[in-house]
């Protein structure tokens, strides 16, 4: 194959004594060689069974070395490494799985005790523990045959979506996709072998896989893997492992600033906390200020990357919402409804272009067809670009809401009421309405102890918000519903509260 494809054997070979991954359950850690070495014991065991390029490898795990596994020997057979969620339903993991057509399961400890399901799917290989390739036949590390016909173009990992509506759709990276995602991230991001990253994301999901873990290890730094989150321990493990750059959803940092941890910690080794999969509150970007640490966003999606902007850190608190800029091997733009190029701050459709995008949806060429137009992603989302560059994101195209003949994005009246002292979470949906076409609505949760009423609420938007902006219903509810990436499940929400 491609020497620039096989990358982790070019890592090895530069570094081989290196730390690459850490178990930050186990304290276990693995050098560059060895990582290559297991990738090698593993490819030889599936290329003995028969596994040829384009067949599909699931993994059924938390946060563990077999992803790296996985993907390093799919990497070195061209086969397609397919992470499954293991926080889907049974129903909706049957339906991945027959989605894809494995043709074998990684089934870790945690998920076993219903073997005969999985292993009715395709076989399986039991991961007891990190020494897991040691109960296999892998023949050593010298026996892996050359996979020569293995190009850029070909399919390296097929991530499902983790939408919130329809079925989830795989999205099917290349080989060109991930290391163009993990090279744009290196030199857009300065990424060296001095970084650190802890990660606490869910690895079956592309936040938790391509966003740090994979640039940073191509980079030469040091990945921790944690199987869960807990707030207190990630702040001991950031600091133990003295991470530089730190990836979480804003539900997690919800809970990190509220820590004795957080309080008590000044994080000396962090160049910069970086928040993605929803967007942020303002409150945890102020958490952060008042330590006087680096925070800023990111946005991503499955299909593009994950990562496609930069922003400097020192410049984040005060562009505080943006994403930045496009990094320097990609390109964005931003479409009106007309299908014209967005003035400043004018709200379109983002449109993405690079090498680091998906290339299709597994067996959905329709959804495919309405992905990709004239050579350019369309992300589906919408956002802004104010008049020096910088790009901000409103909202879902389908979540905006039109309201007597109005356009209302739920993003900004989630952020002002956000900044109300007893508010902790916030939704904004649209209800049909027959005289409005829409009303707008608000899921309010609060802070523990908190008190406000709904009068008290509207009462505070009409300081910042224009009358039809101002939510004509306001639910305090306990909760918010999550999605598995930890955004908040409105679709979920509106059949939990029957509103519709």
């Amino acid at each position: 194959m491609k020497c620039e494809l096989d990358w982790i054997e070019g890592r090895a070979r530069l570094y081989p004594n290196a730390v690459g991954i850490v178990d930050a359950d186990t304290g276990e850690s693995w050098t560059f060689e060895q990582l290559n070495n297991r990738a090698i014991r593993l490819a030889s065991f599936f290329q003995d069974k028969g596994i040829s390029k384009g067949d599909r490898l699931g993994l059924l795990a938390p946060n563990h070395i077999s992803y790296m596994d996985f993907l390093f020997a799919c990497m070195k057979l061209g086969a397609i490494f397919v992470p499954l969620n293991w926080r889907l339903s049974q129903e909706e993991l049957s339906y991945v799985i027959r989605d894809a057509d494995l043709h074998f399961i990684g089934l870790h400890r945690s998920f076993q005790g219903n073997e005969d399901w999985y292993e009715a799917f395709a076989p399986l290989i039991h991961i007891e523990n990190n020494n897991y390739l040691d109960a296999l036949d892998t023949g050593g590390v010298s026996t892996l045959q050359a996979m020569d016909e293995v190009e850029e173009a070909d399919s390296l990992a097929m991530i499902y979506t983790g939408g919130t509506t329809g079925k989830p759709k795989g999205a099917v990276l290349t080989h060109q996709s991930i290391m163009w995602n993990a090279l744009n991230t290196i030199v857009s991001w300065n990424l060296g072998r001095g970084d650190c990253t802890i990660t606490c994301l869910p690895m079956f999901h592309t936040g938790g896989l391509n966003a740090l873990s994979v640039p940073v290890l191509m980079a030469g730094g040091k990945v921790a893997l944690s199987s869960s989150f807990d707030a207190e321990q990630a702040v001991l493990d950031i600091n133990r492992y003295q991470c530089t750059i730190v990836l979480l959803v804003p539900t997690m940092y919800h809970m990190l600033v509220r820590t004795k941890a957080f309080e008590h910690t000044t994080f000396s080794s962090m160049k910069v906390f970086l928040s993605g999969g929803a967007p942020c509150p303002y409150g945890v970007y102020e958490a952060f200020a008042k330590k006087g640490l680096p925070f800023k966003e990111g946005y991503g999606l499955t299909e593009a990357g994950p990562n496609n902007f930069y922003i400097d850190p020192s410049m984040a608190y005060q562009k505080k919402g943006s994403v930045g800029k496009a990094m320097i091997f990609n390109d964005i733009k931003i479409l009106t409804s007309d299908g014209k190029d967005a003035e400043a701050d004018e709200v379109g459709e983002l449109l993405l272009k690079g090498k680091h995008t998906f290339s299709y949806y597994w067996n959905r060429p329709d959804a495919t067809n309405e992905t990709w137009k004239d050579g350019w992603l369309h992300t589906g989302d919408l956002a802004r670009q104010d008049e020096e560059g910088y790009v901000y994101i409103v909202g879902r195209k389908k979540e905006m809401i039109i309201t007597g003949g109005e356009n209302v994005y739920p993003l900004e009246i989630e952020h002002w009421l956000e900044s109300h002292e007893s508010v902790n979470e916030v939704a904004v949906v649209g209800i049909p309405d027959e005289k409005w076409g829409e009303i707008v609505t608000a899921f309010v949760s609060l802070h523990d102890k908190s008190r406000v009423t709904e009068h008290e609420l509207r009462a505070y938007c009409k300081y910042k918000l224009a009358g039809y902006k101002i939510p004509k219903t306001i639910l305090i509810v306990p909760d918010l519903p999550k999605t598995d990436v930890g955004k908040i499940d409105k679709k979920g929400l509106l059949q939990q509260y029957s509103v519709s």
